[in-house]
């Protein structure tokens, strides 16, 4: 009998050496003569235990990490004679930090070969799409909205409303475009799904096509994501070869393709419209709304751009029910969100749950605290456009209307955590060289205000009148924020704003109209 080893192909992983683990499990199999199928499958998302690797056997799969090249040859004998091993770390699916998890949209991360549609098949994949096929669009559309389902790019914006304007518009061609420019610090949710689950994205596009009548889509990936890449046009190709994908799709009158487009660099292509100009072939530059895109989006026709967990979320929603995903979560948070732990972390990775565990809980709790050791000073949820949290707002339930009400986003779910060593005059001033770097530059408050950010906090770092210019900041901040065309500009302020509110002490004396604030 054929022992099965499973290997990530995770970039992630394959950054720590999972190729080299795999490659000495396949000596050290050959050299004991054991047949062994290695399978390279998704990360599980535990980052900190990566190069992570699984045996079956008759009790469930068995995980070793962290695994070195040298290490594979004990390891596979510990496999082989069941014996104990320092790295055996038990059942997968017994290990606490993925036990505690609720993997609605990961459920097969980790899991399954990413570019086999059996596979996939055989582990509840297209069981959204079946049943998508046998109801109508407005019996999909009524799925999507009573799921409750958001955005998960980070706007938040109720994904059934979107698409019931794409499928109310008229025009004689529609799209579906799939943001996956995933570029704020301290996210990988995206990459992880399309390099460990693919199908579920391709799923989840076509149950969109079929409910707003489009037939083409496209998935728009950033350039610094090459494994993501090779894994969509791999799991794209597989689709249309089994019938998943192209003309009448697995025998209905429904027809739908897929196209992977790669970014060239510039951060501000995630924001939509940016993102429609590029794809189109142009310079990424924001476009004035509205129009929206819905209404008018890629070459001029009405179009659903979501992100990469937006789609992703769909298949669970369709095949299991919108009261199912509807379950999970708080107030207007429904389901689950990937939540991506990093920074200076004890255990950094992917953690989904329900929304409504605290920040507290997910730093101090579920990431372990930092790496170092140090106390945590500050948490910056959001990406780089996120406002930094101290401690003692480690209440704050991960909820969208939680944290816009302490002034905070949930964004794409990424959490950046740093230790009591950092210094927020420059965290805050990063913020504003970032949005000057990445600026497309066509409305002022952004182009011109985040280089007199930069300037101004160099000023106070060199306790240049601190209060006048902290004073210059405060101003420039709402300019950025009320005046600006897109997020770039208008969550700039965001990190700047917090970090002069909770972490005042690193700037020096507080101008009087920040201290009447308070």
């Amino acid at each position: 009998m054929t022992m099965r080893i499973f290997v990530s192909s995770d970039a992630g992983a394959v950054a720590v050496g999972a190729d080299d683990v795999a490659r000495a499990l396949e000596q050290a199999a050959i050299k004991s003569g054991i047949a062994v199928e290695i399978v390279r499958t998704g990360s599980r998302g535990l980052y900190w235990l990566e190069p992570m690797i699984e045996v079956a056997t008759s009790q469930g799969r068995v995980a070793f990490g962290p695994v070195s090249a040298a290490d594979a040859a004990s390891v596979f004998d510990a496999m082989t004679a069941g014996s104990p091993h320092p790295l055996r770390l038990g059942l997968t699916e017994e290990i606490p930090w993925l036990k505690r998890q609720t993997r609605l949209t990961f459920a097969r991360c980790g899991v399954i070969d990413p570019r086999s549609v059996g596979d996939y098949r055989a582990h509840d994949g297209y069981k959204g799409l079946e049943r998508a096929l046998t109801l109508t669009s407005d019996e999909i559309l009524a799925d999507v909205t009573a799921s409750g389902l958001r955005g998960r790019g980070g706007a938040g914006f109720p994904t059934g409303i979107k698409w019931k304007t794409v499928a109310q518009a008229s025009a004689d061609r529609k799209y579906i475009v799939c943001n996956a420019d995933e570029g704020d610090s301290g996210t990988f949710a995206d990459r992880m799904i399309m390099e460990g689950d693919p199908f579920v994205v391709i799923e989840g596009m076509t149950i969109a096509g079929i409910a707003v009548g489009a037939t083409k889509g496209y998935i728009y990936i950033r350039s610094e994501y090459p494994h993501a890449v090779a894994a969509m046009n791999a799991a794209i190709t597989a689709a249309r070869r089994t019938g998943y994908l192209g003309e009448r799709i697995v025998g209905s009158n429904h027809t739908f393709d897929l196209e992977v487009r790669v970014g060239a660099g510039a951060y501000v292509c995630g924001e939509e419209t940016s993102l429609l100009e590029s794809l189109e072939g142009r310079r990424g530059i924001v476009r004035a709304k509205p129009p929206l895109p819905a209404h008018k989006g890629l070459f001029g026709r009405p179009t659903v751009i979501n992100n990469v967990l937006s789609f992703a979320a769909i298949p669970f929603i369709l095949a299991g029910g919108a009261k199912a995903y509807a379950d999970f979560g708080m107030g207007r948070s429904r389901g689950t969100m990937p939540i991506q732990l990093a920074g200076n972390i004890r255990h950094g990775g992917l953690f989904e749950t329900a929304f409504g565990v605290t920040l507290g809980e997910l730093v101090d709790d579920i990431g372990g605290g930092t790496f170092t050791g140090r106390p945590v000073r500050a948490v910056q949820v959001g990406g780089p456009l996120g406002a930094y949290f101290p401690r003692a707002l480690f209440d704050t339930p991960f909820d969208y209307e939680a944290f816009a009400a302490r002034d905070g986003l949930i964004g794409h779910g990424g959490i950046v955590v740093f230790d009591d060593s950092v210094d927020m005059a420059k965290q805050a001033r990063f913020a504003m060289e970032f949005c000057a770097v990445e600026s497309c530059g066509k409305c002022t408050p952004c182009r011109i205000g985040s280089t007199r950010g930069v300037e101004t906090i160099d000023k106070i770092i060199r306790g240049e009148r601190t209060s006048e210019n902290l004073a210059v900041v405060e101003d420039l901040c709402n300019t950025m924020k009320f005046g600006s065309l897109c997020a770039l500009g208008g969550f700039t302020p965001y990190p700047v704003m917090s970090a002069l509110k909770h972490f005042r002490e690193d700037f020096g004396p507080a101008p009087a109209t920040l201290q009447a604030a308070e």
